[in-house]
Parts: structure tokens; sequence; C-alpha cells
């Protein structure tokens, strides 16, 4: 049960406020049980009395009850139409209990007809009342007056309306919590677009940082050894730009890659685990620009999951971009470990080191290298991996990231 107030009843109609919600085939029972009441009490009246006068006031009184009664859709046409129809159908019921005690039987529909219209405090007021006129009538009939037939209704009728509109109350609380609840949910679902669309973006950045930004300094790179190059050893000139160019073909299929979240183009169709040392060897030879990269493998070669695998080349395209980028090394080492749960990547350099060791301040243009671990970092950390930085001034710079095999787990 709910409440109505404020709002158009079952039917659309207004100004119904009362703790009971109109419901179509309740009224409709209603109405049946009113009408064979009606019938019901005038026969008895008709059998035990004479069809003088007040017999025709009694049958005129029962038949305008009925109509009346049918007469609640014309009623609800207006605002105050409901309440003024309440109000006559108990005053033609009142009179008519007065006049002949039979057909008090009739309070009930009538009852409820009031608490689907009136508000809480003139319903309780109205069914005691009606209640109390009950009893009185029926100790008219009697040969003695019985205090009982009085205050057992009225009580009855007191804690019927009380429960009622504990239900009432009880209804209206719950909806505004399913409200509230709803509510909730769709702040959550609006943070959690929100959130997914921030972490896409991060992922987009990470991704295009690592594969994109890094191809494109190798194709400048390599330009720039070309032009400088060209006129004293045009042969290695031609080199040159000979794997700019196919550095650009691969980026142009990392891009298409990252576009469909894929995984990098040089570990598409990986089903032997070969692919992985394959593209950890290319990205030493296209992105270690004056600096001797050696890779090297441990363990068995086995297949690792593509996103695994796209973090393990990423991470190392990262970190040798890094290393080329600032660290002033001669030589580096790129070596994946292959464990029965994860597998390990590091990336050592004899470099300068990072400035102040691994808690100190970036010294490089505009946080470069920062970015570039952070995004290491991140990509490890969605997994479930972990990253380790060793490093102090003059000594060189170790990464290592550890991947699961089971993308996820901790």
């Amino acid at each position: 049960m709910a409440t109505t107030t404020g709002r158009p009843d079952a039917g659309g109609r207004a100004g119904a406020h009362g703790i009971l919600v109109p419901d179509a085939r309740l009224d409709r029972l209603l109405h049946g049980v009113l009408v064979a009441l009606l019938l019901v009490c005038a026969l008895r009246y008709v059998d035990r009395h004479d069809l003088d006068a007040s017999a025709a006031f009694v049958l005129a009184g029962a038949a305008g009850l009925a109509v009346a009664y049918t007469a609640r859709p014309l009623a609800a046409r207006h605002r105050s139409g409901p309440t003024g129809w309440v109000v006559l159908l108990v005053v033609l019921w009142a009179a008519l209990t007065v006049v002949a005690p039979s057909f008090a039987w009739t309070a009930v529909p009538i009852a409820f007809a009031v608490l689907q219209v009136l508000p809480f405090s003139a319903a309780l007021v109205v069914v005691v009342a009606m209640t109390a006129l009950v009893g009185v009538a029926w100790s008219r009939i009697t040969t003695a007056l019985d205090p009982t037939v009085v205050a057992g209704p009225v009580g009855i009728a007191l804690v019927t309306v009380m429960a009622f509109r504990a239900l009432e109350t009880q209804a209206r609380q719950r909806q505004r919590l399913i409200d509230e609840l709803t509510d909730a949910q769709a702040d959550l679902a609006a943070a959690q677009r929100r959130a997914g669309a921030l972490a896409e973006r991060t992922r987009l950045s990470r991704e295009i940082h690592d594969s994109v930004g890094q191809g494109l300094s190798s194709i400048n790179l390599l330009l720039q050894a070309a032009e400088q190059s060209w006129e004293n050893r045009p042969d290695a000139a031609r080199a040159h730009v000979g794997t700019a160019a196919a550095t650009a073909r691969e980026g142009l299929d990392e891009v298409r890659r990252v576009v469909r979240d894929l995984a990098p183009a040089e570990l598409a169709d990986d089903d032997t685990g070969a692919a992985l040392p394959a593209a950890l060897e290319r990205v030493a030879r296209t992105d270690g620009h004056g600096v001797a990269v050696d890779v090297r493998v441990h363990g068995d070669v086995v297949p690792v999951p593509p996103e695994v695998a796209a973090a393990v080349l990423r991470s190392a395209r990262g970190a040798l971009a890094n290393v080329v980028e600032h660290s002033g090394a001669a030589r580096a080492v790129v070596s994946v470990t292959y464990l029965p749960d994860e597998v390990l990547l590091d990336v050592r350099d004899d470099g300068r080191g990072l400035p102040g060791g691994v808690d100190g301040p970036a010294t490089h243009p505009a946080g470069e290298r920062g970015h570039g671990l952070r995004g290491i970092r991140e990509r490890a950390e969605l997994l479930g991996g972990r990253v380790a930085v060793e490093s102090s001034p003059g000594d060189g710079t170790t990464v290592s990231v550890a991947l699961p095999l089971a993308p996820g787990a901790p």
C-alpha cells in the first residue's frame, strides 16, 4: 500500500488523498458487495415491515446509495469531487442506518471508500463515527443497552485504521529508500563511466607514448643519422632510411592495433611463444640508436597471453627509449626470463643512472623519463604485476618488470 497524496489515483483522477490506493478491481468488488448488501437488507426490511411511507423512504434511500456509489467516476472529474462524493455516501448511509439499523452492514464498502479518499485524520474520525453509529443503531433494536456493542466495534475500527496507516507509512519509507537506491545506482554508474573513460584515456596515452611515440622517435634518430652519413657513407645512409621506413610501417600497424585494442603487430598469431623474443630482437635493433643492445632469453620459451606479451614488449620499448634519450649509456641488456607462473623483463644499462637515485628528481626536459617509467608501472599493475627500479648516479639503471602468466593474478 502507498499513499496517493498529491498524485492522481489509479484511474488518473486527482483529489484522492487517502491511505489506500484506489484500485479498479477492488472498486468493482466493493460496488458489487454494496449492491448485494443493499438488496439483502431491503428484502429483510420489506419482509418485517409494512409497505408504508417509511418503507418507501428506506427503499428510496437504499436505491439512492447504490446510485451514488456508481457515480464515483463522474465525481472524480472535479478536484473536490471525490471528497464530496464520500461525504454524500456517508450521509446517505447514516440516514438509512438510523431509520433501518439492518442497513448498518453496508458500512464496510463505505468505510473502504472513505479510506481511499479522505486524509488519515479525517478518515479516522469518520470511520470511528460510523462504527459508533452502527453500535448505537443495533442497540435500538435490542432489549437492553450493551456497551460492548459500541465499544468493541469502535476499538476494532481504530486498530484497523491505524494498521492501514502503519502499512502506508512503511510503504512510503520503502519507496523512498528504493528511490534513494536508484539515484545512488545512477550516480555510481555515472562515476564508473567517468572512471572508465579516464582509465581508457590513460591507457591510450600510455600505449601511444610507448609504441607510436617511441617509433616516431626512432624514425627521427634514423633520419638524422642518414642525413649525417648521406655524402660520406651513402650505403649506411640508405640502410638508415630503410630501417626508418620499416619502423614507420610497423608504427602504422601499431596505430591500427592500438585503435582496435589488439596486441602489437610483432606478436600477432603467436602460437609457439617465439614471437616475443623475436620482437624484442627487432626492438633492440630499431630502438637502441647508438647503444649496443643485447637480448637474452632465460628458461623455456612458452606462449604467454597476448596482453602479457604486449606489456613486455611495450615496457622494453619504453625502457630502451629512456636509455637512449637520457642515460648516456654505451651498452644495455634486455633479459626475458620464463618462470612457471610469471615472465620477467629486465632492462639494464651502464649509463649515468637516475639523478639522486631511484627517488631523486628527474632533470631531463619535460619529465619524459618519469612518464615512461610511470607508464611501465601502470601497465604492470593493470595486469597484476610489479615493477622495480634500481639505480644510483654513475652506476646505471635496471628496470625490472614481473608479470603473471594469468593476467590480473596477484
